[in-house]
């Protein structure tokens, strides 16, 4: 089986071969950055937290005691930087949306709204620049419980395991903070496709 390279990288780093520093913080920095860009919602505070996760990484690399774990062990240190970011920032919002506030809500107040099966769509159209957004926007608009679940699992490719690891949850919590993120999400495009149709349908009058 080929080695992951982060793992590879991990391993060189505590054999002693400093070479392999820039590699891994080339390897880590665009992906650090993405997830904490995604959590923090602004890209000064992204930014910061980068390069003071990048610092406690090296700071603390000595205790990394599994080379195989070094993804999950990344984005801990990563995470944990973000929520104290959070706490601080001027950007940080006043309150926590729940998950039902997010969910777009019909004329009676009713949640069960139908879900479009928006991941069926031709790969060109899923590919268009205002449905990208409009899932971006939705990622980020998550509750961040949720948000981060969908983050580390979907984005950043980590495992059930690992993104448990990383959030000091169990894995059935991660399984069922996956499954309220995506039908949030799927509730959001939902709404963003039905939007889109309606308008393209009125310019057609």
């Amino acid at each position: 089986m080929q080695q992951k390279p982060e793992v590879e990288l991990a391993r060189q780093l505590i054999s002693g071969k400093p070479e392999a520093f820039d590699e891994f913080v080339d390897y880590f920095r665009k992906r650090i950055f993405h997830y904490t860009y995604v959590m923090c919602g602004q890209r000064e505070d992204a930014e910061e937290v980068t390069q003071d996760a990048l610092l406690k990484i090296f700071e603390h690399f000595h205790e990394l005691r599994d080379p195989e774990s070094v993804k999950s062990w990344v984005f801990r240190i990563a995470r944990n930087a973000c929520l104290m970011k959070r706490r601080k920032s001027v950007f940080a919002p006043d309150r926590e949306l729940s998950i039902d506030e997010f969910y777009p809500r019909a004329a009676d107040g009713d949640h069960s709204l139908q879900i479009a099966d928006w991941s069926a769509l031709p790969d060109e159209q899923v590919l268009q620049h205002e449905l990208r957004d409009a899932l971006h926007r939705a990622i980020r608009e998550l509750p961040d419980i949720y948000k981060s679940a969908v983050i580390l699992r979907d984005m950043e490719g980590l495992s059930t395991e690992e993104a448990a690891e990383v959030l000091d949850v169990s894995t059935d919590v991660v399984k069922t903070r996956l499954h309220r993120g995506r039908l949030a999400i799927r509730h959001k495009l939902d709404e963003f496709l039905r939007e889109k149709k309606e308008a393209g349908r009125h310019a057609g009058v």
